[in-house]
């Protein structure tokens, strides 16, 4: 199978700068926040529906389990293709109104690139669905560095064009930001222009939300092109509150450098009142331009189940109006 080589418009690599790992915040006020925001997130009717097609376009379609197999890895990729029937909304809705509704990307172990690629190539959906492929050691990043490496150059020759990297949270935990930054920088090289790069914090391994903010800087320094919460392997993942942080850091770091990145929620977000929440939150911190494809993702696994049952009953709901 031969695989088309992309290339890809990255965030650049800039300097190292300690100055921008000063935090300044509350961590009470950011508690208070991500509650109201929480419990403003309700909403019903059509519009529940409208928000849960949304989140399903924004949404990384993931498997990372130890028994994935080419067959599992295809029904995800037809999945995130086809998560309805094609004829599902034209009783309710002017079907050349609504968008192509498919999953932002498909997130897959990178020994099972090449099955998603082969399968997304079938269903012509290449060019509009991702293929994302964790990396460096996934979950745990506990491996020799030249072999985290290779394991990025291997996922994008099988096909991947975007790489979910995680952070070296040993070195964080010491607060050596800078060698965090330096291997972060590694694998952005390794990425090129080839794909792009989300970094994993495994925030509930760092110990503190100033750790998070730290992180969360180095690695847009480095070059990311998203800053992503969780492998989802973790005993805490996406929350509201650690989102509030990355949001702030993704803030002052545009501020600073003008250069912009992507927020990607992994582990947690299960059901569309979750989804919800953390839609709102995005868009009353960083703004409606930023709910794009290529700027806010959710990882999940089973976030396209409650979205499919809530959308199937509200549409049955309408039908009956």
């Amino acid at each position: 199978m031969e695989v088309k080589v992309k290339v890809f418009s990255v965030n650049k690599t800039l300097p190292y700068d300690a100055s921008l790992l000063r935090i300044n915040f509350s961590l009470p006020q950011i508690n208070e926040i991500a509650l109201n925001i929480s419990q403003r997130s309700t909403v019903s009717g059509i519009n529940e529906i409208a928000y849960a097609l949304k989140a399903l376009m924004l949404t990384d379609l993931t498997t990372l389990a130890g028994d994935d197999t080419a067959a599992n890895v295809r029904r995800l990729c037809v999945r995130a293709c086809l998560p309805f029937e094609p004829q599902f909304f034209e009783k309710s809705f002017e079907r050349t109104l609504l968008p192509d509704i498919h999953c932002a990307a498909v997130c897959v172990y990178p020994a099972r690139v090449a099955d998603a690629y082969k399968t997304l190539q079938q269903y012509g959906k290449l060019d509009e669905i991702s293929i994302a492929a964790v990396a460096t050691g996934f979950p745990t990043g506990q491996y020799g560095l030249q072999t985290r490496l290779q394991e990025i150059s291997y996922a994008i020759l099988a096909g991947a064009t975007e790489i979910d990297i995680v952070i070296n949270r040993q070195l964080a935990l010491i607060g050596d930001w800078e060698g965090v930054y330096n291997e972060v920088v590694l694998m952005r090289n390794a990425c090129g222009e080839r794909a792009h790069l989300k970094t994993i914090l495994a925030i509930g391994e760092l110990g503190s939300m100033e750790n998070v903010y730290k992180a969360s800087m180095v690695c847009m320094l480095a070059g990311a092109d998203f800053i992503k919460t969780s492998t989802g392997k973790e005993a805490v993942n996406a929350t509201l509150p650690v989102g509030l942080v990355m949001i702030y850091a993704i803030q002052e770091f545009k501020r600073r450098t003008g250069q912009i990145v992507g927020l990607k929620p992994a582990g947690g977000v299960r059901t569309v009142r979750d989804a919800i929440a953390w839609i709102t939150l995005v868009k009353e911190t960083l703004g409606m331009h930023w709910l794009q494809p290529e700027l806010f993702r959710f990882g999940a696994s089973g976030l396209l189940d409650d979205i499919e049952k809530v959308v199937r009953n509200g549409v049955a709901q309408l039908e009956k109006a």
